[in-house]
């Protein structure tokens, strides 16, 4: 009797210091994939915000609509100002700026079209993945808005914002690190910040900030 007494505690000791460290060990690899997930994700909504960007400054407003942003990145072109002269090493150092010498018409400017997806991105950038999330093997996408802002003064902004919650970025692992992914959006909630990833504001001006800067 007393020797299987001796064989259950060896075998209680045993779990107990494995659930000892899988309760250390477990939040320490979440936040390994949290962090991994997030670089990669914040990555696409700074393009999510170059499109935007790029996009309002051909059509004067930001777009809510991810066929709209796409389309527009993939068939439009952009105006891009090229110069044609430079100031010789005897003009600057005698002062001339290069407004005057375009006055003087000693630098030439023209405007020509290029095509959107060359000048914000580049050619080979796959555009047509730019609404899902990564790591959700095309499952979740971005959540996308845009519309006017009027601020305390009176003044109307035009906005955007692209979010995703982490209950989409951690979707695939939710069982296995329910409570660590609970524990992040209620320390998020608790300071009234959005639980998950965000770019830009519907219900502020925030100059197209990320949540993460």
């Amino acid at each position: 009797m007393k020797k299987v007494f001796q064989i259950l505690l060896a075998i209680a000791i045993v779990a107990l210091a494995y659930l000892s460290y899988q309760s250390i060990m477990k939040p320490i690899k979440f936040g390994k994939i949290k962090n991994q997930r997030y670089d990669r994700i914040i990555e696409q909504l700074k393009d999510i915000r170059k499109a935007e960007g790029a996009y309002k400054d051909v059509n004067g407003k930001y777009t809510g609509s991810f066929d709209t942003l796409i389309s527009f990145i993939k068939t439009d072109s952009m105006p891009l100002i090229k110069s044609i002269g430079s100031l010789t090493d005897e003009q600057v150092e005698a002062g001339m700026t290069e407004k005057e010498a375009v006055n003087k018409g000693l630098i030439t400017r023209d405007t020509i079209m290029i095509s959107a997806l060359d000048t914000v991105f580049g050619k080979k950038y796959p555009i047509e993945n730019l609404r899902f999330v990564p790591f959700t093997q095309g499952k979740a996408q971005f959540k996308l808005g845009a519309g006017v802002f009027v601020t305390g003064s009176n003044v109307k902004v035009q906005v955007f914002e692209a979010s995703v919650s982490n209950t989409d970025i951690f979707g695939d692992i939710m069982e296995e690190y329910r409570e660590e992914i609970l524990e992040e959006n209620g320390n998020r909630i608790r300071l009234n910040k959005y639980p998950g990833l965000m770019v830009g504001s519907l219900e502020e001006a925030n100059n197209n900030a990320g949540n993460w800067e």
